[in-house]
């Protein structure tokens, strides 16, 4: 069963991005930290909830603080992002870097791993599909704040076709991360973290909506369509295949019944 608090922070999350493209200027970016800060809270109360403090200090650890350290040494180098800077419009930055920042990956890390988890068998696949799924969700994040004038790239060649201002690298630099912040989670958080639970429910649902939300959002209101159709196959890579899976297993137990 659910956790009643994932199920809460669930609908109000989903409420926020709801509002988020019917707003504009510092609303907008109240809404954006809004939603970083439920989206966390709702991944590492889940992680706690369904798996033990073991796998909700893993995440924070992976995502939290190897999100920080990473990001101040791309802000402070230029690795392994690119040179690029933010914005003071979404709250404190130390080092450069938006306290709200590292929060993110956080909030997306634990349901692409869940999701990783019913898509694979092996540790090993298990990790690329987490990662390649968190890298992928990165095609409708950072032209989206980009567009929002959050970050900017002083060098953003050469870029995807139609997605202008962010450099190729800067997905690739994801990536590599992700593969590293998936490693590490894999490996510490414990072995309940490693197969899927009844209660990820919400987990999943998050995943899911992320996805649906972002290919509409981009295509229809914030006027995108780039990011969307290049968000809608890559990251498609890694959620259609859990849709179907879904899909025959409501099946199954249809004819079971």
């Amino acid at each position: 069963m659910a956790p009643p608090l994932s199920s809460a922070l669930l609908a109000a999350l989903v409420l926020t991005q709801i509002c988020y493209p019917l707003t504009a200027g510092p609303v907008r970016a109240g809404f954006t930290v809004a939603t970083v800060l439920l989206g966390y809270l709702l991944s590492v109360s889940h992680a706690w909830l369904t798996r033990g403090p073991r796998a909700a200090l893993a995440l924070v650890a992976a995502a939290t603080v190897g999100g920080f350290a990473v990001e101040a040494v791309g802000v402070a180098t230029g690795f392994p992002f690119g040179t690029y800077d933010y914005s003071g419009q979404l709250g404190p930055k130390v080092l450069g870097v938006p306290l709200i920042i590292p929060l993110a990956w956080t909030w997306m890390a634990w349901p692409a791993w869940l999701a990783a988890l019913r898509l694979a068998r092996g540790r090993a696949a298990r990790i690329a599909l987490a990662a390649v799924g968190l890298a992928a969700w990165d095609l409708f994040l950072d032209p989206q704040m980009v567009a929002e004038g959050y970050w900017r790239w002083l060098d953003a060649t050469p870029a995807l076709p139609g997605l202008p201002g962010i450099p190729i690298g800067n997905y690739l630099g994801w990536l590599g991360f992700a593969l590293v912040l998936m490693t590490v989670l894999s490996a510490a958080a414990g072995p309940g973290a490693r197969r899927p639970a009844a209660g990820d429910t919400p987990m999943i649902t998050l995943w899911l909506w992320t996805y649906a939300s972002s290919v509409l959002a981009h295509a229809v209101f914030l006027g995108l369509p780039a990011s969307a159709a290049w968000g809608a196959v890559v990251m498609g890579v890694v959620v259609l295949p859990l849709v179907v899976q879904l899909a025959r297993g409501r099946d199954r137990e249809r004819v079971r019944s």
